[in-house]
């Protein structure tokens, strides 16, 4: 993704640019609420699958135990031993391992959504650009991961530190106390610290996200160039668009024109506005506007309807409600039938009269 100053890039993302940053797997993105929700779900898990991976492994090292002198030392008893470890291991620790895969699966889905791209993998020669690390070294960004790691490591010891202080009145009692004891006393404390240090940890990466999310969008502003260019690639060049656009109308007004010889009656303005209308009793349900136009256009309408023998007619207002409310291929609305009806019977008395001569 480019970066140029904050001066230039002023307008947000579109959304073209932000698929394209997402499919290089650019996105806003904290590494912090990973780790805090392993942190904070690998405390739970302990807490409420540590008793049962406790026992487990005590009954484990108590058969092995009482197994010592037994068995012979040969390739088949060890590969059976090694074996059957690795089983138990499986079957005592995969659970744990699943659930903190699944929380840092978790983790990164709600802040991404599902995302698949192979573009951060694929070879770069910047990344090893020593001028570039040194940049990366020195940036903004650089100093930010800095003083968020030594917050990090500032909250944590005060959290453990005041978690000890307030065990200390009750060391001196682990003297009479068991071995039992001693541990579950160790794992209580050490329950606490974890669990304090990942709730805070999550608050702290809640904040963590909002920042990387303002990051992310201003290094995905664009400039105005930018976004000129993208309309162009887009909706393609204005330049372009207008000379089809003229080309369009240049052919819409060609087969109207061709039209004209057709129509029974050219309704005008005089001069400004020429409306042809056409009417068939056997197929058309009302007369139809067949072409129609202002200025130039108007005057090659009429020149068209001379040349052929069509009847020219001026009704200044007709034409104006005509040319305004009713497009070319569309037949008139009943509130005009009366006054086209009038001027259509004219126009055939004057074919009657002409046939008649």
């Amino acid at each position: 993704m480019p970066f140029l100053g904050n001066d230039e890039r002023t307008e947000p993302a579109t959304p073209k640019r932000r698929q394209e940053a997402r499919r290089k797997g650019q996105v806003a993105k904290s590494r912090e609420i990973p780790s805090a929700f392993i942190i904070l779900g690998s405390t739970l898990v302990l807490y409420f699958y540590g008793h049962y991976v406790q026992n487990e492994l005590l009954l484990t090292l108590r058969e092995f135990f009482q197994q010592i002198g037994t068995w012979q030392l040969n390739d088949t008893n060890l590969l059976f031993l090694g074996l059957y470890v690795v089983k138990l291991c499986s079957y005592i620790l995969l659970p744990f391992f699943i659930s903190l895969m699944t929380l840092g699966i978790l983790a990164n889905y709600l802040q991404t959504g599902f995302l698949f791209t192979i573009k951060p993998l694929q070879p770069d020669l910047n990344r090893i650009n020593p001028i570039n690390g040194l940049k990366r070294l020195f940036s903004l960004a650089a100093f930010v991961e800095l003083l968020k790691s030594i917050l990090k490591l500032v909250i944590i010891g005060f959290v453990t530190y005041k978690t000890i202080k307030a065990e200390l009145p009750h060391l001196p009692k682990l003297a009479a106390m068991s071995y039992q004891e001693v541990f579950a006393y160790t794992v209580k404390v050490a329950f606490k610290i974890c669990l304090y240090a990942g709730l805070i940890l999550c608050v702290l990466s809640l904040f963590d996200y909002l920042y990387q999310r303002y990051e992310y969008e201003q290094n995905l502003k664009m400039t105005k160039q930018e976004v000129k260019e993208e309309f162009k690639e887009r909706e393609g060049d204005p330049q372009v668009k207008s000379r089809l656009r003229k080309r369009q109308i240049e052919i819409l007004r060609k087969r109207m024109l061709q039209e004209v010889p057709k129509a029974d009656v050219v309704i005008t303005n005089p001069t400004r506005l020429a409306v042809a209308l056409k009417y068939d009793y056997h197929k058309m349900v009302a007369p139809q506007v067949i072409a129609k136009g202002a200025g130039y256009l108007a005057k090659k309408i009429k020149e068209i309807a001379m040349q052929n023998g069509v009847v020219v007619i001026e009704n200044k207002w007709l034409a104006q409600t005509l040319y305004k409310t009713v497009e070319i291929g569309d037949f008139i609305p009943p509130i005009l039938y009366q006054a086209v009806a009038e001027i259509l019977a004219y126009v055939y008395r004057l074919k009657g009269r002409s046939v008649a001569a």
